[in-house]
Formats: C-alpha cells, structure tokens, sequence
C-alpha cells in the first residue's frame, strides 16, 4: 500500500487555515470522488482506493493518505497533485 505524507508551513489564523482547507476538500472531492468530514482539527477523507487526514496544527498543515492497490502506481502524479493545490490554498 503506498502511503503519501506531506507537510506544509501556514501562517494563518485556525479559522482561515480550516477554510481554506474546506476549499481544498471540496476540489478534490469535484475531481476524485472523494468523500470528507471533520473531526476536531482533522479532515478525514476517503474514496475509492485512498483514505487519509489533512491535520492544521498551529503553523502547519499535513496530508497523510494511503493508497490501495489501483492507486498505488499513481502515487507521484496524486503527491504531486496535492502539493500543488496546497501550495496554492496556502499562499
């Protein structure tokens, strides 16, 4: 199973990093399928082949999926995909 793990520094406020990840959530949801919920400071997500958390602490950000079997050889393009959008929610 492949994992992804990526953490990215924000300097916002939690409400507005929470935000901005919700934006996030619905996005890949739009084009992945992917169903989410909150859990304290934690989205939890899930879909076909993929489940993980994107977690806002205080100053950062981490995504932390795991990607079955169909997914797996997929995983460069999906963590690439990721970083891209975060870097784009958190500038």
């Amino acid at each position: 199973m492949a994992k992804i793990d990526i953490e990215r520094a924000h300097g916002m406020e939690p409400a507005r990093a929470r935000a901005l990840i919700d934006e996030l959530a619905a996005s890949l949801q739009g084009q992945y399928g992917l169903k989410h919920r909150w859990r304290g400071d934690a989205l939890e997500f899930s879909g076909s082949g993929v489940d993980g958390i994107i977690d806002i602490g205080a100053d950062t950000v981490r995504v932390t999926a795991r990607l079955g079997l169909l997914l797996g050889p997929l995983r460069g393009k999906i963590e690439q995909d990721i970083r891209a959008r975060l870097d784009k929610y958190l500038a």
